[in-house]
């Protein structure tokens, strides 16, 4: 990656911060200590309904699933949280938009924007996600308009977008163009007379977990070098209290809602150690987990994904100094049963639903049953299995005779309803993400290079997963170190060892074609054909074909991938 230099960077850091501060004026400070109340959410991925959340509480009661958030609900326990405080502050951690189910997606995520402008979102930290259309789809959706690299979508549910209310916050973004940050670092807000600095930034791994050509044209810097390069220029523009909030983040044993858990663990963890030590409160995302956890004695969040979680937090504060003398934090279940729709943000998403009805409702295949797309302890999912035979079957006329697809880009179990009626929603909200088929040669020793890489990770980076069209098989031995975990002479196609220096047509989306998810292998492929067909469509296509898609014999994974025991 091209990095700008140090002191263009510092430069161009101090200059977009300077700007960010609040000008509204202080107000007398209290007598004695004040709570600050905020609510905390992230990787909301236009979720404007509710959708299914096994609650596993830290109390040991038996877990039960509900259908939690939706906008409504979310809305209904503001309205209750704000009774209690009209001051809270609701501030997010990135992935707001993006991957989003159909209703949003439809509209280029306009909805989602517009229901968390009523929402009363103060400020949220960039997301990779947020990239997903590129550095000008992402300004857009910030600042309004309808010029937009999706115009079929764009300024299409109502006619004058205007944009994000709240501010996106990455000061770790650098615009190579300009050698400028791409938003504000940094934004000032005052809560009872205390002005606090919300500081936002993403992870600087988003080249690795996003399209290459939508971020060619950004810098991403090490995070907690460039929140703690904004602390000086907050505290010149009044702020006693810091806030990060950070699209980074990790995994923890205990539950979403125990206290001061101690076993989180992921890169967010290294960051927080590196954090200037007037920094008490990280508000993360990314990794789609609730925890409520303790690092270096600081205090670090997460609410889940989908806005199954809101996380409520109180600073406690003393005004005249500044000095944060506790931090209390809570993640609560957004439960339709405990809150009660806010009956504005319902009549809200009624108007979206009926305006997309006839397009989501759109009968599109019929299956025999759910596919789940949960992976095994092999990393093989039912459902992964489904989509790579889809995009191999989609490509056998350019020769392809290997189909990949990536775990994360599959956000769905496969469910239709009742009658085993698809329709195009259903289908829509397990590949979201508008990815279109690439095809390829790739040797046989790329191939196991390819496997490989699944494994051959940063410590504590996140693990990625490719699913393997029908035809292909392996084992893997997790006892061998990194690197060499493909068992030898395990890796065949139909039954006959693959040829390392025989060449093999290979089938998979353009964001794994680019090297995303660090499969970098991919960027080394000949005779690439971009063929246009949204993998998407090539889903749809196979499960016409295939109406026994979910039936008894395909409810458990065909043993494509096998573990070494």
């Amino acid at each position: 990656m091209h990095f700008v230099r140090p002191v263009a960077v510092a430069a161009a850091l101090a200059a977009a911060l300077a700007g960010c501060a609040a000008t509204a004026p202080t107000a007398p400070h209290a007598a004695g200590p004040v709570d600050i109340h905020l609510v905390a959410l992230n990787d909301f991925h236009g979720n404007l309904e509710p959708t299914k959340y096994t609650v596993k509480p830290a109390d040991g009661s038996a877990p039960r699933t509900v259908q939690a958030g939706g906008i409504a609900v979310l809305g209904g326990a503001l309205n209750t949280f704000r009774k209690e405080d009209p001051d809270l502050l609701l501030v997010a951690a990135g992935d707001l938009v993006g991957a989003s189910p159909a209703l949003s997606a439809l509209w280029a995520d306009e909805p989602s924007i517009d229901a968390l402008n009523r929402l009363g979102l103060v400020a949220s930290s960039l997301g990779n996600h947020e990239f997903d259309q590129g550095g000008a789809e992402l300004l857009r959706q910030q600042n309004g308009g309808c010029d937009s690299p999706r115009p079929a979508k764009a300024c299409r549910i109502a006619p004058d977008f205007k944009g994000a209310r709240y501010t996106y916050l990455a000061t770790n973004v650098i615009d190579r163009r300009t050698g400028k940050p791409l938003a504000p670092g940094y934004k000032i807000v005052e809560s009872k007379g205390v002005k606090i600095g919300l500081v936002g930034a993403v992870l600087k791994g988003v080249p690795q977990v996003a399209m290459a050509s939508k971020v060619r044209d950004f810098d991403f810097l090490d995070e907690a070098d460039a929140i703690n390069a904004a602390l000086p220029a907050m505290r010149a523009a009044g702020a006693r209290v810091f806030v990060v909030l950070i699209h980074e983040g990790g995994f923890a044993h205990e539950a979403f809602d125990q206290r001061d858990c101690n076993t989180l663990a992921g890169p967010i963890v290294g960051i927080v150690k590196r954090l200037d030590p007037a920094i008490r409160l990280v508000i993360s995302g990314h990794s789609h987990t609730g925890y409520l956890c303790k690092v270096d004695g600081r205090t670090v969040t997460q609410a889940d994904s989908a806005g199954h979680l809101l996380s409520r937090i109180t600073l406690r504060v003393d005004p005249a100094s500044g000095s944060v003398a506790g931090i209390d934090v809570r993640n609560v279940v957004m439960d339709p049963a405990v809150f009660a729709p806010d009956p504005g943000l319902a009549g809200f998403l009624d108007g979206v639903r009926a305006r997309s009805r006839a397009e989501l409702e759109r009968p599109v295949a019929r299956i025999a049953g759910p596919v789940a797309k949960r992976e095994n302890d092999a990393g093989e999912s039912a459902l992964g299995d489904v989509i790579a035979d889809a995009l191999l079957a989609a490509a056998r006329g350019q020769g392809a005779v290997i189909g990949l697809v990536n775990t994360g880009g599959i956000r769905r179990d496969l469910e239709a309803g009742a009658d085993g009626t698809l329709a195009f929603g259903q289908a829509q909200a397990i590949l979201p993400f508008g990815n279109t088929l690439v095809v390829m040669d790739l040797t046989g020793a790329q191939l196991a290079t390819l496997i490989e890489q699944q494994w051959d990770r940063p410590p504590q980076a996140e693990q990625a997963q490719l699913e393997i069209s029908q035809g292909l098989a392996y084992r893997w031995d997790p006892a061998q170190p990194r690197g060499h975990r493909l068992v030898p002479g395990s890796l065949r196609l139909d039954g006959a060892p693959v040829d390392p220096a025989r060449t093999y047509r290979v089938a998979t989306n353009n964001f794994l074609a680019g090297g995303g998810d660090g499969f970098t292998v991919f960027k080394d492929g000949t005779r690439r054909v971009e063929t246009d067909i949204a993998d998407l469509d090539a889903f749809i296509a196979y499960l016409r074909d295939h109406p026994q898609t979910g039936a008894a014999t395909l409810a458990a994974p065909p043993a494509r991938i096998q573990q070494v025991r």
